[in-house]
């Protein structure tokens, strides 16, 4: 019962930074493909930071579930904003900036967390009842929207970083690094496979972002501590 308690704990600490970065990571996609003449998404009622309209049954609900239950914070993923690129004003133009939306989103919403991180470390007393409870929602939300953000910037099919760097190249390299996405399952399936005998490949991929939030905790709170 007692690791039962500590599970729903760490869901209801986890999951107001988890769906807002999740959503807004969408949401965002969802807005500058707007400004850049796609209304694909818009259409599909996915231009919202409402959670249902974003939610994906084995992303948001199912492998967050599995991750609480084995020990770590909530982790998964949105379903996809439908993009049509053909509508477009400027095709390469738009492809970088709405894939490079998503990212950029949980930077801000993560360098905002951190701020608050600090602000409440050095001007609310730890005395305040919900003093660790505040604390760690948001510096699960750090850690959450630099990870999303980290992971969807690797240059691997299809995630944001690919996209971002397809526009980029041209002819023969661009057709063969748009083949290389055939092989992304094989190359993420055998990352699990190794995590699972000691070697954190993802991990280590993804030390920086996790890197950069402490960072940003660290320098906000240095600038607003008392002398």
């Amino acid at each position: 019962m007692e690791n039962l308690n500590e599970i729903i704990f760490t869901i209801a600490q986890s999951l107001p930074g988890f769906l807002l970065a999740i959503v807004a990571h969408e949401a965002a996609h969802a807005y500058v493909a707007l400004r850049f003449g796609d209304r694909t998404a818009q259409m599909a009622g996915r231009l919202t930071l409402n959670p249902a309209a974003h939610y994906d049954m084995w992303g948001t609900v199912l492998f967050p579930l599995l991750s609480a239950f084995t020990g770590f914070a909530i982790i998964g993923w949105a379903k996809p904003v439908p993009i049509d690129i053909r509508n477009f004003k400027q095709i390469k133009k738009g492809i970088f900036w709405v894939s490079f939306a998503g990212p950029l989103s949980n930077i801000i919403l993560g360098t905002l967390s951190a701020f608050l991180v600090a602000l409440v470390a050095t001007q609310v007393s730890p005395a305040f009842g919900y003093y660790g409870v505040i604390i760690g929602m948001l510096k699960y939300s750090v850690f959450i929207n630099f990870i999303l953000a980290g992971f969807n910037l690797i240059p691997l099919p299809p995630l944001d970083g690919s996209k971002m760097l397809s526009t980029f190249l041209k002819g023969e390299a661009l057709r063969k690094y748009e083949a290389f996405a055939a092989y992304t399952p094989m190359i993420f399936m055998g990352a699990l496979l190794l995590s699972f005998v000691g070697i954190h490949t993802i991990g280590y991929l993804l030390a920086p972002a996790q890197w950069a939030g402490q960072w940003l905790i660290m320098s906000f709170y240095g600038l607003m501590a008392p002398i």
